[in-house]
This record gives structure tokens, sequence and C-alpha cells, in this order.
């Protein structure tokens, strides 16, 4: 029933990372980080990626909005969000590299898809410490605002005002023809995910009212319909692994 996910920190900043007194004691460090370093059996991320990484497996959109600081840990938590909002003035840095240490919240999974990689380098292994409107021609948040939780809040209105299958369905889409390197896989996984949505209560509701129909969006539309259930995606998954073997 998730339409749409909006991250923002209260108080006079985003995220400021880690707390850097775990950083000076390393006794201290390596005992409360093991546990976060681990990766768990047959997971693709351990405990601390997930702080940044598990946005990507929302089926929703997700945005952030910054402001004050998104350093760090702060600044790996937006990477992992699909867009990002930002005042013109806050301060943005992958600050690891000041206390010899590299990011570790999987953000470097999402700056090649951003940035070319000698930006990325730059970046990380200077640690330095850049505003909003850089952050914005370098191609690493969305839009400049200065109210980035209200425009966040309008542009998840927005968002949530079109068929949650379809948003799904672009999510998947444009998550895999960033990462994936397979055109025949993009290109099925596009056939797919059409064929989902093709003939589905929410799709024929929305083509109704695009051509003028007066229809009333009833709590069927509301929420992901059944072609877009677990079951289904569990389906559509197999489908689609036959296709890319034939």
């Amino acid at each position: 029933s998730v339409r749409a996910v909006v991250l923002h920190g209260e108080g006079r900043a985003f995220c400021a990372g880690l707390d850097v007194k775990n950083v000076n004691n390393p006794m201290h460090a390596r005992a409360n980080l093991a546990e976060l370093l681990d990766r768990p059996e047959g997971a693709i991320s351990n405990l601390a990626q997930d702080v940044s990484y598990l946005w990507r497996r929302v089926p929703a959109p997700v945005i952030v909005a910054t402001h004050g600081v998104c350093i760090g840990g702060g600044f790996q938590i937006a990477l992992g969000a699909d867009m990002r909002i930002s005042t013109p003035n806050c301060k943005f840095s992958i600050m690891e590299a000041k206390w010899g240490l590299i990011p570790d919240m999987g953000g470097t999974v999402v700056l090649p898809e951003l940035v070319p990689k000698d930006v990325a380098m730059e970046l990380t292994m200077t640690g330095r410490i850049f505003d909003g409107a850089e952050a914005l021609s370098l191609g690493l948040i969305t839009r400049i605002s200065d109210d980035p939780l209200t425009e966040a809040q309008h542009l998840a209105a927005e968002i949530a005002a079109r068929s949650p299958d379809s948003t799904a369905a672009a999510k998947r889409l444009l998550d895999a023809t960033y990462t994936e390197s397979d055109d025949k896989r993009k290109l099925h996984l596009e056939t797919a995910l059409q064929r989902r949505l093709l003939g589905g209560w929410n799709q024929l509701a929305c083509s109704a009212k695009g051509l003028g129909f007066p229809v009333a969006l009833t709590p069927g539309f509301l929420q992901r319909s059944k072609e877009w259930s677990a079951e289904a995606d569990e389906k559509a998954e197999a489908e689609l692994r036959a296709m890319l073997d034939s």
C-alpha cells in the first residue's frame, strides 16, 4: 500500500554520519562494527550496507530531502534513494577518507550510475566538502530547493497519483537498465513487465481517465493490484528466466 517514501532529517541537518569517537577507539570500533560488517548467509549485503542499499529493494520510489549537512554515512543513505532534493547550501562529503576508511554502506554501488569514475575517485579520495549547487552540477542530486522536504512531499504526491503497478514496474526496469550489462535481459524484462501491466485493473483505470472518461478511483487503485502480489512476482521471475534461457 506504500506509494512513495520520503526520507528527511530532523533538526539542523539531514545526517552527519558516524560517531567519530568510535573511529578514534580501534578496539571499540572493531567490537561494535564486526557484526555490522558480517554478511548473513545468502545475503548480498551486510547490515551496514543495508542502511543504504535496502531502499533500492523497496518497490515504491524513495525520495530524500537533505539540508544542513549530508556527509559520510548520511551521504551514502541519500545515495541509496531514487531521487534526492537538497537545499543549495547543504554540505556534502564522502567523508570516510578523513578517518582512514573507505565508504562501506553500499553508496559506491550507486556512484557509477550518477558520476564518471574520475569524479567518484576524486570525491572519495579527498573527502572534500561540496555544496548542493555543485552536487546538482555533478549529477549527485536531482533538484535544488529552498524547502526540500515540501518539494519532496509534493513529488511523492504526484507519483502517488499514478498507478502503483506502473510505478513499481518503472523502478524495477530502470534499476535494471542502469545496472545490467546484458541488453537481452533488459529487453526481455521490459517485455515481461509490460505484459503484466497490460489489461490490469490499474492500467485500465489509468487509460480510461487519460481518455477523459469519468473514472472514480476505487480502493483497488490505492494499492498494488493482484498482478503485482508477491506470488505474481515469483511467477514472473520464473517466466523471465525461461525467456532468457530460450
